[in-house]
């Protein structure tokens, strides 16, 4: 998977982001492919009382789907960097999801100034291997019981309720420029049936705490990539979950958030 470091660059378009609370530490959310902003809701409003939660549409997601240059991850990567200098933040906390992980990981190599810790979930890049037919079946599905039977697929057996996660898609679904992109984006990612995988030098030098949730039941990113991480990151295995731990494991992943923002400020205080 190509990286970058960070440079100069001419002003770009902004993303939509959605953003909860008005005081503390931030925390940036990035959704996994064919999400948006809307599935980190539950999460961010849990954080807002302390945190300030920032839950982006990625480029060719929801209301950022006309980004320029979608689909290539460095480019989603170079957005968020942009987005987070433009609002004069700084040691922001950086969690992705699947997609997202692998946009995280990149926006971290690429400006790590600007990141206090990283929380992948199930992240991207890892490793080649990924369950191209399944991701190119849920970009192309439209339909709220096409999209149910793709997450069915994705998630463990206690999964909560898949019928209302994939009408809310549907919904997002509705206009040919998302399904477009979202066949566009699924098609890139899986070119040839694997995904880009960071060199493990890159990931080695990753110099803030990386912690990385997975679920060993995962059907989309096999669990046994987390061989393929460096030993200083903390990983969490989740019994039984699969795939889509936002909607699966959500105190789980609160809890590593908390664990992050909670240690770099005792870090500042010290």
């Amino acid at each position: 998977m190509e990286v970058e470091k960070d440079e100069a660059r001419p002003s770009r378009p902004t993303l939509h982001a959605a953003i909860s609370g008005t005081a503390g530490p931030a925390v940036v959310l990035l959704h996994g492919f064919g999400g948006g902003s809307a599935v980190w809701e539950d999460i961010a409003r849990r954080l807002a009382s302390n945190h300030i939660a920032i839950a982006y549409d990625l480029p060719g997601h929801g209301l950022s789907v006309d980004y320029p240059g979608y689909g290539p991850p460095k480019t989603a990567a170079r957005a968020v960097i942009d987005d987070i200098r433009s609002r004069g933040l700084a040691a922001v906390h950086l969690v992705g999801h699947s997609m997202g992980g692998a946009i995280a990981t990149l926006a971290a190599y690429g400006a790590p100034d600007l990141i206090a810790s990283l929380t992948l979930i199930a992240p991207g890049g890892m490793g080649e291997e990924i369950n191209a037919p399944l991701l190119r079946r849920f970009g192309a599905a439209h339909e709220a019981d096409q999209i149910a039977a793709c997450l069915r697929e994705m998630s463990g057996p206690d999964a909560g309720d898949i019928a209302a996660a994939a009408t809310a898609l549907a919904r997002v679904r509705l206009t040919s420029e998302q399904r477009r992109a979202l066949v566009a984006i699924s098609e890139l990612i899986t070119k040839d049936g694997l995904q880009g995988a960071f060199p493990p030098e890159m990931l080695a030098s990753l110099s803030m705490p990386v912690t990385v949730l997975w679920g060993d039941g995962d059907a989309v990113l096999p669990f046994h990539q987390t061989s393929n991480l460096p030993p200083r990151f903390d990983i969490r295995a989740l019994p039984g979950a699969g795939h889509m731990l936002v909607e699966e494991t959500p105190d789980a992943i609160i809890d590593a958030i908390l664990e992050r923002t909670a240690t770099a400020a005792g870090n500042r205080a010290d």
